[in-house]
């Protein structure tokens, strides 16, 4: 038989490290082990009661299980450009300058498919979410990365940026507040990035999941004057409404911008589940007070004790980080991050993810995700205490 050969685009690409490390993990439970995970930043709580009301009843209807329109319904566009209006006082048509998505994720692709042709180069930020540079390479593109630095607040050094050869530069990959550092964003920096933009012709994409996690300062690219001209921002139910098994996300800009996504994803997938949309715009319409319990309360009680295991490793960290996980860089005892992490794995039973897999800027880092219960992240401290005593 004629072997069967993949696309080459597959030697570009890998398996993504979360997908491998975790059956790894789950091997180990499986054998009896009890590994405590503090990986991956998935919220451990439900979503609102009116948001799961609003599925269930929705579900019960004769009539909702049909084909969805690619666009959205529109309470649900609606929905998603109040809710900019009410967090970031950001102006939204909601009948072109809105699309719902399969999550955020999903974005991240058809934004790349609509302005990246084969060879045209992409800023990609180190360290920077891992799916930035894969799906750049799946589409062939150049992937240029820029370094973010601890000393810089892990923002973008625009003087390094302006030595670069941009001239096929098409798009530019950021992320705030940051993941995986925590950083926070300032409306200057958004400023510079939207100038950076216009002047070279460069798409700037933020991806904006974190924000309402510790965080009280919420910004969006798109409050700077003109940002919708040359800006793209993805935004995320997953980690904001406990809600990342329900895949719901949005893309906001300019109506020319989001015509263009929707052309590739009208040919990739098709609508939500209505229901499930229904639920959006309920989880979307949740109060002040559930924010401020689940977003603030929560999470800062978790990550009190992510900063003691940071303590116990003798990582250093910044007090000043917001999202939901705990950046620390670790000592220099340890040759990088992976060596400090499979030790931890390995012989304590607690998985955190080394930092090395953002980008080489993150080999000396790790990080802890506050996606686990008080009393696992106790146990975890105590499993770790016992090991470097």
């Amino acid at each position: 038989m004629k072997p069967i050969i993949p696309a080459e685009r597959l030697n570009s690409v890998s398996e993504y490290y979360f997908s491998t490390k975790l059956k790894e993990v789950a091997e180990m439970n499986a054998r009896g082990l009890n590994v405590i995970s503090l990986g991956i930043g998935s919220p451990d709580l439900p979503p609102s009661a009116e948001t799961v009301e609003a599925l269930s009843k929705s579900a019960a209807e004769a009539n909702a299980h049909g084909y969805q329109p690619y666009v959205g319904i529109p309470e649900l566009r609606k929905a998603f450009a109040d809710w900019y209006k009410r967090w970031f006082n950001v102006e939204l048509n909601p009948a072109n300058e809105v699309q719902p998505l399969i999550g955020s994720k999903e974005g991240i692709l058809h934004i790349s498919m609509a302005f990246l042709n084969p060879g045209d180069g992409v800023l990609v930020p180190n360290p920077g979410y891992p799916t930035y540079s894969s799906v750049s390479n799946l589409v062939q593109a150049n992937v240029i990365t820029y370094d973010l630095v601890e000393s810089k607040n892990w923002q973008p050094d625009f003087d390094a940026l302006e030595q670069m050869d941009l001239s096929n530069v098409k798009l530019m990959w950021v992320n705030y507040p940051n993941m995986p550092t925590g950083a926070s964003a300032t409306p200057e920096l958004f400023e510079k990035l939207v100038d950076f933009g216009k002047k070279h012709g460069i798409v700037i994409c933020n991806d904006n999941p974190y924000s309402f996690i510790l965080n009280e300062n919420r910004l969006s690219i798109l409050q700077v004057e003109g940002a919708k001209d040359i800006c793209i921002e993805l935004n995320s139910m997953s980690k904001s409404h406990n809600m990342p098994g329900w895949r719901m996300g949005v893309l906001a800009s300019n109506a020319q911008f989001v015509q263009w996504v929707l052309k590739v994803k009208s040919n990739i997938d098709s609508g939500q589940f209505k229901p499930m949309q229904v639920a959006a715009v309920a989880a979307l319409n949740n109060s002040e007070e559930w924010h401020r319990e689940m977003n603030i309360e929560l999470y800062r009680n978790r990550r009190h004790l992510a900063e003691e295991i940071m303590n116990v490793l003798d990582c250093t960290f910044d007090p000043k980080q917001v999202g939901m996980f705990l950046w620390g860089k670790i000592p220099d005892t340890y040759k990088d991050s992976g060596e400090l992490a499979d030790k931890i794995l390995y012989e304590a039973k607690v998985f955190i993810t080394p930092g090395f897999i953002f980008g080489n800027k993150g080999e000396r880092y790790i990080r802890i995700s506050l996606c686990a219960n008080d009393k696992m992240l106790g146990e975890a401290l105590e499993r770790i205490k016992k090991l470097v005593d």
